[in-house]
């Protein structure tokens, strides 16, 4: 597996743009396109809150046949809690993309991120669509990924390649995320593509799992969001065997690859969380079964007192395990071992004598490394989030001005 150059044009055949559209009230890229050239097969997972964007229940009733072709997203709004006309909107998004690609419309999906409640201002996406249309292109994935941003520092893109029975394949991504991030599908918006030969009952498994290795283990403020998505669209260009047979030895080495990717860009999301000023990595180690070690690592991601604390480089370990305890994992608390980095904070359940300057320094570096070992098992999981800082209470208190 190698890093190369690129994020959602990378793999072969798929072009994408990112086009202004005036829906923010400053000068940004507002709606991005990726196409492909050849039909896909195409998978997704979808945000699990009841309260859901309009291109949300668009895009699962897209992709029962399993396949699309291209992706129409834009940031400025969510289009969520819009009723019958945000419906309306996210269709007409999908049918002028369609039309101008020479598509069908129900081949297009949709995504939408921004503030919720207030309807699509359609003159400006529609002007934005046909900009970033016209303007396709083989190196327009960076535009693309820009364009799908809101309170994001950076963007967050990736593309990387493996060999298959001697074919190259490519995986690349370009996804958004800074605030409301506490997925459980899925995650914010992400959009993957691939030019591997797969069929859509294995690339809707791949999915699942890779979300659940990765994006699902993010939290940056426990708001699980309208719109969260994660899309992949694969062509079958890179020209490898079809993987039509789960738990291959191909179909493995694909879901290597896809982990890997998405588990880099779930750590970017997470490092760019609002106000953040470093990433938080949480290892929990010997665990009776990998439900609870994944439950125990969310739960302290997302404690916002342990996050303050990471924050403020106070070595305060009795709020890591405090976490643990309400996760709902069944673990022994008098077996836990507590670790900051290379210093041990707690040893079966109960304060150490540790050495205040040396926590200070592992609470400085980025990530900062928390590791839990319940003494019960074999298995791990590892999960990521962010320290909680003034400045998240700042850009939040003034999302909407």
């Amino acid at each position: 597996m190698k890093i190369i150059n690129g994020s959602v044009c990378a793999p072969r055949g798929f072009l994408a743009q990112g086009a202004e559209a005036g829906i923010k009230k400053i000068d940004k890229k507002e709606v991005a396109i990726i196409y492909s050239t050849e039909p896909c097969t195409a998978a997704g997972v979808f945000t699990s809150n009841k309260v859901r964007a309009a291109c949300i229940d668009y895009n699962k009733a897209c992709l029962a046949d399993g396949t699309a072709r291209a992706i129409v997203a834009n940031s400025g709004n969510a289009n969520a809690c819009t009723g019958e006309q945000g419906i309306k909107d996210s269709q007409r998004m999908a049918d002028l993309t369609g039309e101008l690609l020479g598509i069908e419309g129900s081949d297009v999906l949709v995504g939408s991120t921004g503030v919720i409640g207030v309807f699509m201002p359609m003159e400006k996406v529609e002007k934005g669509i046909r900009k970033a249309v016209e303007a396709l292109s083989y190196d327009g994935d960076h535009n693309a990924a820009q364009a799908i941003m809101t309170t994001d520092l950076a963007s967050k893109e990736l593309a990387i390649e493996i060999e298959i029975k001697g074919n190259p394949v490519r995986i690349g991504g370009i996804a958004k995320g800074s605030g409301m991030i506490h997925p459980n599908m899925a995650t914010m918006l992400a959009f993957i593509t691939t030019d591997a030969a797969i069929d859509s009952k294995c690339l809707q498994k791949m999915v699942k799992t890779a979300a659940d290795r990765s994006f699902n283990m993010i939290s940056v403020d426990r708001d699980t969001s309208t719109n969260d998505m994660l899309v992949v669209l694969a062509n079958a260009l890179a020209g490898n065997p079809l993987i039509d047979e789960v738990d291959s030895e191909d179909y493995l080495l694909l879901q290597e690859a896809l982990d890997y990717l998405c588990v880099s860009l779930a750590k970017k999301i997470a490092r760019d969380g609002e106000g953040a000023t470093r990433l938080i990595e949480v290892q929990v180690v010997n665990a009776a079964d990998y439900e609870s070690a994944r439950q125990i690592a969310r739960s302290i991601t997302a404690s916002n007192l342990t996050k303050a604390a990471v924050f403020g480089e106070d070595a305060n370990w009795g709020r890591i395990l405090a976490a643990a305890g309400y996760s709902g994992a069944e673990f022994d608390p008098g077996r836990v071992d507590i670790y900051l980095g290379q210093e041990k904070m707690a040893e079966n359940g109960m304060g150490l004598l540790f050495d205040e300057e040396r926590a200070r320094q592992e609470l400085k570096q980025d990530p900062v490394l928390i590791k839990v070992d319940l003494k019960s098992g074999k298995q791990q999981a590892t999960a990521w989030g962010c320290d909680l800082s003034y400045d998240y209470v700042r850009i939040n208190a003034a999302y909407r001005t």
